[in-house]
Order: C-alpha cells, then structure tokens, then sequence
C-alpha cells in the first residue's frame, strides 16, 4: 500500500518531512481545475516520461481523482511524485507506482482482478477504470469501510471490498486472471498462487520490511509462476491476522 521506488522515489521519512512542510495552510483549497490539471501534468510529467506505455492505463491515471482518496489536508500533494500517509501506519502508494503495477498486470475487460491490501482505494478505482471485475481485500476493517464508502461515493460500483487476511486470498471469488499485491511479503503466500488462473499475472512486491524488496511481475505457466520483470521498492509490510 505505502512505497517508494529507488529507480524514482524519495526516502519514505524525509520525503514526508518535506512534503508536510511545504504543505498550504488548512485554509488553502484547490479548484477542480486544479487538480485536473495537476492530473494531466502527473500522466504526462511521471509516467508517460518514464516508461508507462499502455494508453489504457494511462487514461485510467488521469482519470481517478487521487485528491479524494487522500486526507483533506494533503490533498494538494496528492499528484506528487511520492508516496503519502492515509491513517492507521498506511501509506498510498506514488502514481508511477500504481500505473507500473496496472501495466505489469495486463487487465484486460472483462478480467477479474483480485487487489491485497486496499488502503484508501485509489489501486482499486484504476482497476475499476480497466475491468469491471475487481475484487479487493484489507486486513483493517477501519480503511475498508472507509474504501468501500469511498468507491461508491465515486461511482465505483463494480469493486467489492472484503475485510480479510490477504494471505488467505477470496478463495470464493477465484480463479482470478490477475492479483496485485500492496504490500511487501516476505515469501510467495502459497494461496494466491493456487487463486491464480493459468496464464494469469501476479504483481507483488517480495522482501522483509525494512530490508531489499523486489517488486515482481510473475506469470503462472503449466501450473508454475514464471518471474518477468522486477524493481527495488520499498512497501510496508503484508500483515496477517
């Protein structure tokens, strides 16, 4: 849920020291022209000039409101190229981020996408702009509610949140064509693995916290997963129950 990328991201401490700091007065309010254009700028500036190719994805980036699905007072940081906190030890994750994962993850319409560890949303309402089968899941009941009222406030009819173990998976909604996960585990969870369809993807990021992480894109062939590519990230944890 929470990362910075070493290829483009700030240190996850002192990058919020510095955003918070340079943060407008609680009396300052952007307009929705704004952020729209702080959208666009965000697509055009963070991940088209990096390497965000897919035009679905890319759409699907400047489409979701990222302001909303921050707390109020960090909402004019919210198009930054950094991570941001959203309450209870959680991070949202920077965009280039969230668009890596939704590229490396091929959705296709019609897919159905299994996403561990909700946090505010915002990974969610991308997917819900590429198919409309998402499935997600969040081991803290407080940010699942508060996710599930959120995509539905915004349209987000087609997510279905779960409060859950994320090890465990949705066993009840599998197969599933791709699984993103947001959060860093320190070994493959064994039942996501049996929860992906043949040919499906898994995104997830792998290492102890606080220690090298690897974010993977694997593809299940002939019942084994393949790795495809990979990066050094920095995510909090995958907790269990």
């Amino acid at each position: 849920m929470a990362n910075f990328s070493k290829k483009s991201g700030l240190p996850l401490i002192l990058g919020f020291a510095l955003l918070l700091a340079a943060a407008p007065d609680a009396g300052h309010c952007q307009t929705l022209r704004d952020y729209t254009e702080a959208r666009s700028n965000m697509v055009a500036r963070q991940l088209k000039a990096r390497d965000i190719t897919d035009p679905r994805v890319l759409a699907a980036m400047g489409q979701v409101p990222r302001q909303r699905f921050v707390p109020d007072y960090l909402a004019p940081l919210a198009y930054g190229d950094h991570p941001l906190p959203i309450g209870s030890g959680q991070t949202i994750s920077q965009p280039y981020i969230v668009a890596l994962m939704s590229q490396w993850a091929e959705v296709k319409p019609g897919d159905r996408v299994l996403e561990v560890g909700t946090g505010s949303g915002y990974q969610a309402a991308v997917l819900a702009e590429l198919t409309d089968q998402v499935f997600t899941m969040e081991l803290l009941t407080e940010l699942a509610q508060q996710a599930a009222e959120r995509l539905k406030t915004l349209g987000y009819y087609q997510v279905r949140v779960k409060t859950g173990d994320g090890y465990r998976g949705w066993p009840e909604e599998a197969p599933f064509d791709a699984i993103l996960v947001t959060a860093a585990a320190p070994q493959m969870p064994p039942a996501l693995t049996a929860q992906l369809k043949e040919g499906g993807r898994l995104v997830i990021p792998l290492g102890e916290a606080g220690g090298d992480q690897t974010l993977v894109r694997l593809r299940k062939v002939k019942g084994d997963l393949k790795e495809e590519e990979r990066l050094p990230v920095r995510f909090v944890p995958l907790v269990r129950e």
